[in-house]
C-alpha cells in the first residue's frame, strides 16, 4: 500500500496521536498541542508519512461539526437571543474594524484591488472557532464573561464567511455588478437557509426525538443524533454557508428538549477523536521550510495579527464588560487566525488573485497563530495582567473555587464519595443543618453544574489516596460511599481504612450480594437499596393492616438502626439516560447563568411565576455567595447563577423565560 491508501494514512495518524497526545498530556500541555505536532511531522513539508486528502479533510470536518453542534447544545435559542448585543455588535464590530483596517494597509502599500483587499482583511478577521471553544471548554471559562464574548465573536464570523466566499467569486468574474448581485444572492440565501433550519428545529426535532425515545434503543437514538447534526449541516453548506453553522443551530434547538444532556453524551466519544484530526490536518498545512526561510516577515506579519485583533476585540468589548481586563482577556482569546481564513486566502491564491508573495507569508503566520493559541488561550489571563502590569492573583477562577473547597479540608466535615442523586440528597440536607462537607466525583458535567450553584464539589478519584489526602480525610467525622457499584465502594472503602482506621464509613449499594464482604473491610454501616426498599413497603403494610405507629416503628427498628426518606432534587449527570413522559421522578436541578441582556435582569422571582413558569427557584448564586431558598421578591442581577428545579420541560421552558421573557 502507498501513502495514498486512506485507511493506512488514518492508521499512521492515529498511532502517532497516541503516542504525541500520552507525551503532551504527560507534560500538562493543551491535547490541540500534541494533535498540531503530528501533523506537522507526518504532513507533506516534514516526513510526509501523510498527506491531507478528501477523506481524512471530510473527517476533519466532522469533528468541527460535533464540536459546534456540543457548544449549540450549551446555547440554546433563548440564550442567544439574550446575547444577540454581543454576536451582532462585539461580534460585527470587530469583522468590520478588523477588516478595514487590513484592506486599507493592503490598498496603500500593496496597491491591491478594493475587493481582494476586503477579502483578505476578512481573512485576517477570522478567527478558530474549534480551537475557541475546545480550549476554553477544558479551563471551564466558556461561561466566563471573556469565554461567552469571544463565542459570539466566532459566531458572527461564521455567518460573515459566505459573504467574503461571495465576494471572491465575485472578484473572480472581474464585474462590480456581478459582485453586488452575487452578495445579495447569498444574503438572501442564507437568511432563507437559516430560518428554514430554524423552523424545522424548533417543530420537528422535538417530536421526533420524543417518538425514537418511547422505542428505548440506544442504537435508534444515536443515528437520530446523526441524522439531525448532519442534515443540519449539509442544509447550511448547500445554501454557501458553513457545516459548522448548521450544526450549531441543530444543537441549540435540541438545546430547548429535555434530551440535550442525553445527545451530548452520545456524540462525546467520536466527536473527540474526529476533532484531534481536524488538528492535525491544521498542522499538516505548516510549511516549515517557508516558515524558516521568511521567518522575519512571517513574525512580522504574525505580531501585526495578534497584536490588532486583539486591539480592536479589546476596545468593542469593553462597553459590554465594562472592564478593561475582561476586554483584553477576551481580545487575547480571538486574536489568532482561523481555518475559514486559511481558507479564503487559498482560494486567493488557487483563482491567481494576488501575489503569491504576499499571500504565502501570511498563510504561514495564520497557520503559526493556530498552533500558538492554545497556549495563548490557557495563559490568557497571564498575559492580560502583563499587558496591564496588573499583579492580581495567578490563579483562575475554577483554582480559587477548588482553593475554597479545600479549605474546608482543615476542618471537621463530611466526605461524600459521589454527588450524584444520593450524594447530593445527603450534601442538602447536611447543608441545611449546618454541617461542612466535601463532594468526591468523576462526572464534569457534574462538577461544573454543582459548582456553579455553589457547592463544594471536587473533582477526583475516591479510591486513591492522594484525592483522599488533599480533601481531608484526616479530618473527617465521617466518609459516606454513595457509589451503587459494590466493587467501586469496596475499593474506596479499604482506601479510607488504610488513611483512618477508625472513621466511621456509610456505604450504600444497590443489593446484599457483597454484604459481608463490605463489612469485613471496614464498612461501620452497609445501606443495600433493596433491603430499604423492603423496609419502607413492610412499613406501610403494616400500618394499612391496622397495627400500632409503634410497634410498625420497633419492627422497622429491629431490622435497621436509623430512617430512610427519598429526596429526590438532583443534578442530572453528563450520560444520563433520557426520560420518557411517564417516569416517575422526573424532576431535576439546572443552573442558568443571566448575560447582561437576559429579560430577568432586574426582574423579581414573583416576575418570573407570573409568567407562567413551573419551576421552582432553588438557589440564586451571586458574586460566589449562596443563596438557598431565595424568597419570591429576590430581584435577578447581571452574572447572577440560578438554580431552577422541576421537570425538563418546565425547567426548559424556565430557562426560557429567564433570557427572553
Amino acid at each position: 500500500m502507498g501513502h495514498n491508501d486512506p485507511l493506512l494514512q488514518i492508521l499512521i495518524l492515529l498511532a502517532a496521536s497516541v503516542c504525541v497526545v500520552a507525551a503532551v498530556r504527560k507534560l500538562a500541555l493543551p491535547a490541540i498541542l500534541g494533535y498540531l505536532a503530528v501533523g506537522m511531522l507526518l504532513g507533506p513539508h516534514a516526513l510526509a508519512l501523510a498527506a491531507g486528502n478528501e477523506t481524512t479533510q471530510l473527517l476533519a470536518d466532522f469533528g468541527v461539526v460535533f464540536l459546534v453542534f456540543t457548544l449549540g447544545l450549551e446555547f440554546s435559542l433563548p440564550r442567544l437571543v439574550a446575547m444577540r448585543w454581543e454576536v451582532l455588535g462585539v461580534g460585527g464590530a470587530q469583522v468590520l474594524i478588523s477588516t478595514g483596517i487590513v484592506a486599507a494597509v493592503a490598498i496603500l502599500l500593496f496597491h491591491v484591488a478594493p475587493a481582494v483587499a476586503v477579502v483578505l482583511g476578512g481573512a485576517v478577521a477570522m478567527s478558530s472557532t474549534a480551537i475557541i471553544i475546545t480550549q476554553l471548554t477544558e479551563q471551564s471559562e466558556n461561561n466566563r464573561t471573556h469565554g461567552r464574548i469571544a463565542v459570539a465573536i466566532c459566531l458572527f464570523q461564521d455567518l460573515s464567511f459566505p459573504l467574503l466566499l461571495a465576494l471572491v467569486s465575485a472578484s473572480s468574474q472581474g464585474g462590480r455588478a456581478a459582485g453586488a448581485a452575487d452578495i445579495l444572492s447569498a444574503i438572501g440565501i442564507a437568511a432563507l437557509a437559516l430560518l428554514l433550519v430554524l423552523a424545522a428545529g424548533r417543530w420537528l426535532l422535538r417530536p421526533l426525538f420524543l417518538m425514537i425515545a418511547s422505542v428505548r434503543s440506544a442504537e435508534l437514538f444515536s443515528l437520530a443524533v446523526l441524522l439531525a447534526v448532519l442534515a443540519s449541516a449539509w442544509a447550511t453548506r448547500a445554501a454557501g454557508l458553513s457545516l459548522a453553522l448548521g450544526a450549531f443551530l441543530a444543537g441549540m434547538m435540541l438545546a430547548e428538549t429535555e434530551f440535550r444532556h442525553q445527545v451530548e453524551a452520545t456524540i462525546r466519544s467520536y466527536r473527540e477523536v474526529l476533532l484531534g484530526l481536524f488538528f492535525i490536518t491544521v498542522g499538516m498545512l505548516l510549511n516549515v521550510g517557508l516558515l524558516l526561510r521568511d521567518l522575519p516577515i512571517v513574525t512580522a506579519i504574525l505580531i501585526g495579527m495578534l497584536l490588532l485583533k486583539a486591539a480592536v476585540v479589546t476596545l468593542v468589548a469593553q462597553p459590554a464588560t465594562k472592564s478593561w481586563f475582561k476586554a483584553l482577556r477576551t481580545g487575547v482569546v480571538v486574536a489568532q487566525g482561523g481555518e475559514f481564513g486559511f481558507a479564503l486566502l487559498i482560494l486567493v491564491l488557487r483563482r491567481e488573485l494576488l501575489d503569491p508573495a504576499i499571500v504565502q507569508p501570511l498563510l504561514a503566520a495564520t497557520v503559526l497563530s493556530m498552533g500558538l493559541s492554545p497556549l495563548i488561550i490557557r495563559h490568557n489571563r497571564r498575559i492580560t495582567r502583563l499587558i496591564l502590569r496588573e499583579s492580581g492573583s495567578p490563579q483562575t477562577e475554577a483554582m480559587r473555587q477548588e482553593g475554597i473547597t479545600l479549605a474546608v479540608a482543615e476542618r471537621e466535615h463530611v466526605v461524600i464519595c459521589g454527588f450524584g442523586r444520593v450524594g447530593q440528597n445527603i450534601a442538602r440536607v447536611l447543608e441545611q443543618h449546618g454541617f461542612e462537607y466535601i463532594a468526591l466525583d468523576v462526572d464534569p458535567y457534574r462538577i461544573r453544574v454543582g459548582r456553579q450553584a455553589g457547592d463544594p464539589v471536587v473533582y477526583g478519584d475516591a479510591g486513591e489516596i492522594k484525592v483522599l489526602e488533599n480533601v481531608g480525610v484526616a479530618r473527617a467525622s465521617v466518609v459516606v460511599i454513595t457509589f451503587a457499584n459494590p466493587d467501586v465502594a469496596l475499593r474506596i472503602l479499604r482506601s479510607v481504612r488504610e488513611l483512618r482506621p477508625a472513621v466511621p464509613i456509610l456505604v450504600r449499594t444497590q443489593d446484599d450480594t457483597k454484604l459481608q464482604e463490605l463489612q469485613a473491610a471496614g464498612a461501620t454501616e452497609v445501606v443495600p437499596e433493596t433491603f430499604e426498599a423492603s423496609l419502607m413497603l413492610l412499613s406501610h403494610l403494616l400500618l394499612l393492616v391496622k397495627l400500632p405507629v409503634g410497634q410498625v416503628i420497633r419492627a422497622v427498628n429491629d431490622i435497621r438502626s436509623h430512617r430512610y426518606s427519598m429526596l429526590r432534587q438532583y443534578f442530572r449527570a453528563a450520560g444520563a439516560e433520557h426520560l420518557d413522559e411517564s417516569h416517575a421522578f422526573r424532576e431535576e436541578l439546572h443552573s442558568v447563568i443571566l448575560p447582561p441582556q437576559a429579560w430577568a435582569v432586574g426582574r423579581s422571582i414573583t416576575d418570573l411565576a407570573e409568567r407562567g413558569s413551573q419551576a421552582t427557584v432553588n438557589a440564586v448564586r451571586r458574586d460566589g455567595i449562596v443563596g438557598r431558598e431565595p424568597s419570591p421578591d429576590t430581584v435577578f442581577k447581571e452574572g447572577d447563577v440560578v438554580v431552577v428545579y422541576g421537570t425538563p420541560e418546565a425547567v426548559e421552558h424556565a430557562e426560557t423565560l429567564l433570557l427572553m421573557g
